[in-house]
C-alpha cells in the first residue's frame, strides 16, 4: 500500500497539481461510498523546474471547479531530492521525466512511472494554450487518475 502518492510535471501550475486535485477528490469519493476505515493516501505534487510560489493556472483552476474540485490556494514547488525520497510512488506527466526524476535522486528508481503508463502517452501541456486543449488535457488526466486509483487503492 502507498502512503505517499508524487505527481511531478514541469511547472507545477497546471498538469501535477490538477492530477494532485483529482487524486483527492476521487480518493476521498471512494472512501466516503464504501464507507472505508482505510487510511487515505497523501496525495501531492512538485515540478522539475517550477519557481517556488506561483499560483495554479487560471484556465485549469477553472475547469477543476467545473468538476466541483476547489484547488485551495496551491503555490507551486520545485522538486527537491528529500520530497523524492519520501514518496512511495511517483507519477510523472511525460516520459521523458523519469530519467529527470531519477537524475535529481538516484534512489527513485523504481518507484517513478508514467501517470499515462497504461495509456502508454505522455500528458500534453495545455499552459498557454486554447481552452480546448485544457479541456482534453483535464479529461484524459481525470481517466490516467482513475486508472491509477484502481491500481492502487
Amino acid at each position: 500500500m502507498f502512503a505517499n502518492v508524487l505527481i511531478v510535471c514541469h511547472a507545477n501550475v497546471c498538469r501535477s497539481p490538477a492530477a494532485e486535485m483529482l487524486f483527492k477528490a476521487r480518493q476521498h469519493s471512494a472512501l466516503a461510498a464504501e464507507g472505508s476505515a482505510r487510511r487515505a493516501i497523501r496525495f501531492h505534487s512538485a515540478g522539475i523546474r517550477a519557481v517556488d510560489g506561483w499560483g495554479m493556472d487560471p484556465m485549469m483552476r477553472h475547469l477543476l471547479a467545473e468538476r466541483g474540485i476547489t484547488p485551495g490556494m496551491h503555490q507551486s514547488r520545485r522538486l527537491k531530492p528529500q520530497i523524492v525520497r519520501d514518496a512511495d510512488l511517483i507519477l510523472v506527466t511525460e516520459h521523458r521525466q523519469v530519467k529527470d526524476v531519477e537524475a535529481l535522486e538516484p534512489t527513485s528508481r523504481g518507484k517513478v512511472y508514467p501517470l499515462g503508463k497504461w495509456a502508454d502517452s505522455d500528458v500534453v501541456d495545455p499552459h498557454g494554450r486554447a481552452e480546448s486543449e485544457y479541456r482534453e488535457s483535464l479529461m484524459f488526466i481525470e481517466h490516467l487518475v482513475m486508472e491509477w486509483l484502481k491500481k492502487i487503492c
